[in-house]
């Protein structure tokens, strides 16, 4: 049995595991893209873990919906720093670490989150 939890954020779905005890498999995609999908299992746009990582408030793990393990997702990293906050793990300040890097988000009330988010690095422009 898995415990999970269902945040939505703007639209996009997640499932949010705590996994403080590293009990999921990373390795299982074929387990990641059978509960987000919508038809056979829970539903989501993606599925997040939330881990303790020394010097750290938390590590996101954040995988697409196909069980692929994405970037990054912002409305994933949003929903992320509240299920950990609602969980009693984080306050209202927090500093985590994503596959992408660094990231802070703090509590702005009313279940609103301010993110930060790296800088566009690189433009490829396409004619």
């Amino acid at each position: 049995m898995i415990k999970f939890r269902k945040y939505e954020a703007a639209g996009n779905d997640f499932i949010l595991i705590d996994d403080r005890a590293e009990q999921f498999d990373v390795d299982d995609r074929e387990l990641v893209a059978r509960l987000c999908d919508r038809h056979f299992g829970i539903g989501a746009d993606g599925l997040i873990l939330v881990r303790e990582l020394e010097g750290y408030d938390f590590q996101m793990i954040y995988f697409n919906a196909d069980g692929q393990e994405g970037s990054f997702c912002g409305n994933g990293g949003r929903a992320c720093f509240h299920f950990a906050r609602d969980i009693g793990m984080v306050q209202d300040e927090v500093r985590f670490m994503a596959f992408d890097g660094e990231h802070e988000a703090r509590w702005l009330g009313e279940n609103a989150v301010a993110l930060s988010m790296r800088d566009v690095e690189d433009i490829e422009q396409r004619e």
